[in-house]
């Protein structure tokens, strides 16, 4: 909290809600996000649905405190970050209890399985990455459902599915812990498919600059 609050402080209506909602390399400033990230549970999950070399590429503070009334549309996490193989995992871990009046996530079961959506070309860059564009994309979320999680629950979704997460209406913080894995020789689509940086986390990566990367840490 005090990473958040030295950066991002309360709700602003100015910023959007990438701007508003989310704070990167979290596992850079905590220890113990460190620790979770490179040796938790979650290394053991990736390892059995990514394959035998991992490398951790988010981590993310995912915050929707009170006063933020802004909804996050419909995505794919993959749409902000397209990794190919497109078997990265993203891993939602919640630090407070997340209902429908504080903004639990709304997602659409089975979605995956379509993979990977078009965006448009202006916002599959890596420029528009850096500025923070929001994505929505029209899907039919006649089938979508919301996700209610205690904290301490982990919600581990496929890099194609689709979800969505309403604005939060209670006096309650919304926060989750984020963390996405990937193949460690996962590369950047939208980025002239040179490697993502990541801590390896099991295996290698067959890239030296990723073998390296953070491994001082």
């Amino acid at each position: 909290m005090k990473s958040w609050d030295a950066e991002k402080g309360d709700f602003y209506p100015g910023r959007n809600w990438l701007q508003n909602a989310l704070l990167v390399n979290i596992h850079l400033r905590s220890r113990i996000v460190r620790d979770f990230y490179i040796d938790g549970p979650l290394v053991d999950v990736a390892s059995q649905l990514i394959g035998p070399d991992v490398k951790g590429c988010t981590t993310q503070l995912t915050f929707k405190i009170r006063g933020n009334t802004m909804q996050f549309p419909w995505h794919q996490d993959n749409s902000y970050g397209e990794l190919d193989p497109y078997n990265a995992i993203s891993c939602l871990t919640a630090l407070d209890d997340a209902d429908e009046t504080n903004g639990c996530l709304h997602l659409i079961p089975g979605s995956n399985q379509q993979g990977q959506i078009s965006i448009p070309q202006e916002l599959n860059t890596l420029e528009a990455k850096n500025q923070d564009r929001v994505i929505d994309l029209d899907v039919d979320e006649t089938s979508a459902i919301p996700m209610p999680m205690k904290a301490g629950d982990c919600l581990i979704m496929s890099c194609w599915t689709l979800h969505k997460s309403e604005g939060n209406l209670s006096d309650r913080d919304r926060r989750i812990l984020f963390m996405r894995y990937s193949d460690a020789d996962a590369v950047e689509v939208y980025n002239d498919c040179k490697p993502r940086l990541g801590r390896v986390v099991r295996g290698a990566s067959t890239f030296p600059e990723v073998q390296a990367f953070e491994e001082e840490i």
